[in-house]
C-alpha cells in the first residue's frame, strides 16, 4: 500500500461519554463530535501530560469539544463541567487512540 493512500482529510466523527454516573447525573449519554484525524503536534501535547500541565490539555480538548457543525463547544465563556471534561478528555485519548 502507498502511504498517499492512506491520507485523508478529516471527518467529524460522534464520541459518546455513556459512564453511568454522567448518565445518572445528566439523565441521558452526552454526545459530542471530534475530527477523527488530529496534527502532530496535538498529539504530541496530549502525550506529554503531567500533572504540572493539566491546564494546557485541558485547553487543547475543550478545542477539540466540537458540535454537530464542527465548531467549538467551549468559547465566548463557556465551559463545561469538570465531570463531563474529564470523561472528554479520557473518551478523546481513546478515539484518537484506535
Amino acid at each position: 500500500m502507498n502511504i498517499t493512500d492512506l491520507a485523508k482529510e478529516p471527518q467529524l466523527i460522534t464520541v459518546s461519554l455513556d459512564k453511568p454516573a454522567l448518565v445518572e447525573k445528566y439523565g441521558e449519554v452526552i454526545e459530542f463530535k471530534i475530527m477523527d484525524r488530529q496534527p502532530l503536534d496535538v498529539f504530541a501535547k496530549l502525550s506529554s501530560m503531567t500533572e504540572e500541565n493539566t491546564d494546557q490539555i485541558a485547553a487543547i480538548v475543550e478545542g477539540m469539544i466540537l458540535d454537530d457543525q464542527g465548531e467549538p463547544v467551549v468559547k465566548d465563556g463557556k465551559t463545561l463541567p469538570i465531570d463531563v471534561l474529564t470523561e472528554a478528555m479520557a473518551a478523546i485519548s481513546t478515539e484518537l487512540g484506535k
